[in-house]
């Protein structure tokens, strides 16, 4: 298990590091989604704590959350059953896969960023969602830049209705 986890934070930070570096060029931090979030809501992302990791069978993710999370989070929110406090923020990095060719065995490891789905806390701003606001920022492969998703992310608070219990984070923190 030990393994398994450093492997896990190792790959989390090598995504970061790409990520960060894919997308320095462009001036990300001037987007805003429809739903009312700017990407600079975000800023320092790239140095947040790693909260989890996840695979689909599309995309590779990274789960990362702000001090303020984190710290909720190792108080234990939510299994508490307190929510996380006004200022949390959490973002969930995507990356296409591929296998390693220079691992001796197999492994999936982070081809191409494709999106960025960015959660915030913030009661007065998001009322309706359980005091989160989402937004989706998609990475273009071909030009190296982010743009935010056209649709408003509401499917953010629909999907996480499952979850309304843990105050509508699915990702708990692993321990490490």
């Amino acid at each position: 298990m030990k393994r398994k986890s450093k492997l896990t934070i190792a790959i989390a930070t090598a995504v970061l590091a790409v990520l960060g570096t894919a997308v320095y060029a462009q001036d990300k931090y001037s987007l805003k989604s429809p739903s009312g979030i700017a990407f600079s809501d975000f800023r320092g992302y790239e140095d947040w704590a790693v909260v989890s990791s996840a695979r689909t069978d599309e995309v590779l993710k990274v789960i990362v959350a702000n001090p303020t999370m984190i710290k909720a989070y190792k108080a234990g929110v939510p299994g508490n059953g307190r929510p996380f406090p006004e200022g949390s923020k959490i973002a969930k990095l995507q990356w296409s896969f591929k296998k390693s060719t220079e691992a001796p065995f197999v492994v999936d490891v982070p081809d191409a960023p494709t999106q960025a789905f960015v959660i915030e806390k913030d009661s007065k701003r998001f009322p309706a969602t359980g005091g989160w606001g989402y937004a989706l920022f998609n990475h273009d492969v071909a030009t190296g830049k982010m743009t935010a998703d056209e649709a408003k992310a509401d499917c953010g608070h629909v999907c996480h209705v499952a979850v309304k219990s843990k105050d509508y984070i699915f990702h708990p923190y692993q321990k490490r």
